[in-house]
């Protein structure tokens, strides 16, 4: 038997009709440096037909990639909905990848044109000649621009342009945007999410993180990263006020934004926000006007999520996923009957299972394990956003019967409540023994003299690998490994205290954000690190 329901496609087309016919008034609001630049959806929607308008006049087609190489600004919301509601498929460049990595994703989705900030061209323009398959280049803002040929500029050709665009009826199977993993493990791999994949992930962030339009919703997470966690496309559907920050990423220009904006609700990677908690500490500032922060990308430490509740009066919660599932999959939300005493139990932990993705935990075997808690294995998931292979990549290891492998090792309680202890490739085997990296950097950052912290496994003669601790001193302040050794003794088994440390600067992060522990390694064995060995503390 059929239903009786219309077959309407779930496409990024109907996300923008929809926010622009019923959100007219809503704002898109861009920070500049010093003052903010409002403009309406009305508005906004107009240029979205004029700019899918001139990449049509430039020939592209349905099924072309149109590269962005943008910080986070109207500009390049234009393009997530102009680019992909003409069936071309959005590839958003990560800023932060070094020259050839980024070469070398270009090439690899073959961009037929890229749009670039004027502040950015520099970086193009140090690649362009490797990449073959660019045959215009589009670029927003009127700096000086060098090394690019005979770039066109984004204002006059959308002035060419018509306010009207006959959109196309699209698949909703056809891929909508990509995004390239940071390869912090080998080589970035294209993730080519579908304009049903990215419908469906909207309603999912909407109802997840309770957006509308009374909210002001600041995107500091870049939008060149898994489509700024969804925000755009799922803040625009409800009419949020979208608050772009462009460049201006440092603390005392978010600070700034946020007191002259008042933002209600954003996010970003712990890194991010915990500087923006420092920087409030000792600077001061207006941050009154949030109320709601999610908090992803690496585990988020108990002591983050205090602070903002007791400091700066904002409920952060902290959410999992990665590139491979758009990416929300799991968030910290405590279950309903939990006494107040108690909340910090479930909203330390990974998350739980948001509706549409399901969670298994596998062991080495591939052989499926209870949800009891207690037992740890790799976790895989599966869902309707969900990458199912990679684009025009061979990885069949991170596959298993139609299931993703995560990478992630842990385990889920019979809530479906996610902690991860480690990324497969991080859990340090001592001995015979598993240490967790994670939750060892995330009892340090409790420690009052502890800004950041990175473990890693270092090899040792006797027992296989031990955990090197890498640490940032809060500005000020000073610990000794041996004080470190006692603050940790209580919380963790003997055998896990590390006896090697080290004190740096600065710890050596992916283009958005995470822990570089391939890097920290790689530096490690070429003896980059000022190592403190305790002899008196090995095993």
């Amino acid at each position: 038997m059929n239903s009786t329901m219309q077959d309407a496609p779930l496409s990024i087309t109907e996300l923008f009709r929809h926010g622009a016919q019923v959100f007219p008034d809503s704002e898109i609001i861009t920070f500049e440096g010093e003052q903010a630049r409002h403009t309406s959806y009305a508005k906004v929607a107009e240029r979205v037909n004029r700019l899918a308008g001139a990449l049509r006049t430039l020939g592209i087609v349905p099924g072309d990639r149109v590269g962005t190489l943008c910080w986070n600004h109207q500009e390049h919301i234009e393009a997530y909905f102009a680019i992909p509601s003409m069936g071309a498929v959005l590839h958003t460049l990560n800023l932060r990848l070094p020259p050839p990595q980024l070469a070398q994703i270009i090439n690899h989705a073959e961009d037929r044109v890229v749009i670039v900030d004027d502040s950015l061209t520099p970086l193009l323009a140090s690649v362009i000649d490797q990449c073959p398959s660019i045959e215009n280049v589009i670029v927003v803002g009127s700096g000086e621009v060098s090394g690019l040929g005979e770039p066109l500029a984004y204002e006059t050709l959308l002035a060419a342009e018509s306010p009207t665009f006959a959109w196309p009826e699209i698949d909703e199977r056809s891929a909508a945007s990509m995004c390239y993993t940071t390869g912090t493990t080998g080589d970035p791999k294209g993730v080519a999410y579908s304009h049903r994949s990215v419908y469906l992930h909207s309603f999912a962030v909407w109802a997840t993180f309770h957006l509308d339009d009374r909210g002001r919703l600041l995107i500091i997470v870049p939008m060149f990263h898994v489509n700024a966690w969804g925000t755009p496309y799922a803040g625009w559907l409800v009419g949020s006020d979208l608050l772009l920050p462009g460049r201006f990423l440092q603390p005392q220009g978010l600070c700034d934004f946020i007191r002259q904006e008042r933002p209600t609700f954003t996010g970003g990677v712990p890194t991010i926000l915990t500087a923006l908690l420092n920087h409030v500490q000792a600077n001061g500032g207006d941050v009154s006007s949030i109320k709601t922060a999610v908090c992803g990308g690496s585990a988020v430490p108990a002591t983050l999520i205090t602070a903002y509740r007791d400091v700066l009066g904002i409920e952060l919660w902290q959410a999992w996923g990665m590139t491979e599932t758009s990416p929300i999959a799991a968030i910290a939300f405590p279950p309903k009957g939990t006494a107040p005493e108690d909340e910090m139990i479930y909203r330390s932990k990974t998350g739980r299972v948001v509706p549409g993705v399901e969670l298994r935990l596998v062991d080495d075997s591939g052989a499926e394990i209870p949800h009891d808690g207690e037992a740890v294995g790799e976790i895989e998931v599966r869902g309707p956003w969900i990458t199912a292979s990679y684009y025009n990549a061979e990885a069949p290891e991170k596959f298993h019967d139609g299931w993703l492998r995560t990478g992630d090792v842990g385990n889920i309680d019979a809530r479906n409540y996610v902690q991860i202890t480690d990324r497969s490739k991080d859990v340090i085997k001592s001995g015979g023994e598993w240490i967790s990296s994670v939750e060892l950097e995330t009892l340090l950052v409790g420690h009052p003299a502890v800004a950041e912290a990175a473990v890693v496994g270092v090899h040792d003669d006797r027992w296989a690998e031990r955990p090197l601790a890498l640490l940032v001193l809060k500005p000020g302040a000073s610990a000794t490994p041996d004080e470190l050794r006692d603050f940790l003794a209580p919380k963790v088994a003997r055998w896990w205290l590390p006896e090697r440390w080290t004190f740096v600067d600065e710890l050596p992060k992916t283009s958005v954000g995470k822990l570089d522990k391939k890097l920290i390694r790689a530096e490690y064995g070429r003896e980059k690190f000022s190592v403190i060995e305790l002899e008196h503390a090995k095993r």
